[in-house]
């Protein structure tokens, strides 16, 4: 609790069980002020950041597989039981297009799962150009897997969005991963025993690099995210959400109206 008796953001992110909330990166030199004390350095962001949320999605990822050296300092940084989730690198999903990486893949898993207890899902994150007619594909992909780790797939193409690919990942365990994103649905559908979401919102609305303060509201579109939420927290499965800066302008503040809700909602039985 603060001075006035308001719960601080730890109090709130660990108020709801299985929920694992957080943003969509740290290193963010404009939430110095709002978020970060003045005069935190760079490298003790990570650090500060845990004082606050239990998890965060790793972003950095996507464009390179990590030093183990730098995912040793990741655990370093925070305590036990915080969690990090990862995007696979873009050389896999992107460039490659999942065909003849399996050096990579088994790299990056690798040096991922240094963080023993404190890994989260890996998520497969593809873009608009990769749709349906690439299904084969990705089956054989998921099917040499690594084991150990849970898996998440986003899919930004609604051709993807049928009952033929929820299947497939129902039977292998992956999640579907709901995106509120600009042209795709909002959706309520599990095919796993955990639940990945990311809020991601449109770049057009929030200038890069300023992310100081909240510029767009969207109360209607969190209310709908908590009614989900919340009923997926009900039938106790495991939820991973990351906010990104560009969904309301400071994800910091996404994160924390978003527990004050679920809190509320999972207190109120309603």
């Amino acid at each position: 609790m603060d001075l006035f008796g308001e719960p601080s953001d730890l109090e709130l992110a660990t108020a709801v069980p299985n929920l694992h909330l957080g943003s969509q990166g740290w290193s963010y030199s404009s939430w110095t002020g709002p978020f970060y004390p003045p005069g935190l350095k760079p490298g003790e962001y990570l650090a500060e950041y845990a004082r606050h949320f239990i998890s965060v999605e790793l972003d950095t990822t996507f464009y390179a597989i990590p030093a183990p050296s730098l995912v040793d300092h990741w655990n370093r940084s925070t305590p036990d039981g915080f969690i990090f989730s990862a995007k696979f690198p873009k050389l896999i999903t992107h460039d490659k297009r999942l065909e003849d990486c399996d050096r990579e893949v088994a790299d990056f898993v690798s040096v991922m799962s240094r963080l023993g207890g404190k890994l989260g899902p890996l998520v497969l994150q593809f873009d608009h150009k990769f749709k349906f007619d690439q299904f084969d594909s990705l089956s054989r992909f998921i099917e040499g897997l690594p084991s150990g780790p849970r898996y998440a797939v986003e899919v930004r193409h609604r051709g993807w969005l049928n009952e033929e690919f929820y299947a497939h990942l129902g039977n292998r365990n992956v999640s579907l991963v709901l995106a509120d994103y600009a042209y795709m649905p909002k959706l309520d559908r599990t095919t796993a025993d955990f639940v990945y979401l990311r809020w991601l919102g449109n770049r057009k609305d929030v200038p890069d690099d300023h992310y100081e303060k909240v510029i767009r509201e969207r109360a209607k579109e969190l209310d709908l995210w908590t009614k989900i939420v919340k009923g997926m927290v009900e039938r106790k499965l495991p939820v991973f959400g990351y906010f990104n800066n560009h969904y309301m302008g400071h994800s910091p503040e996404s994160v924390r109206q978003f527990l004050g809700r679920m809190c509320k909602a999972i207190a109120g039985g309603s």
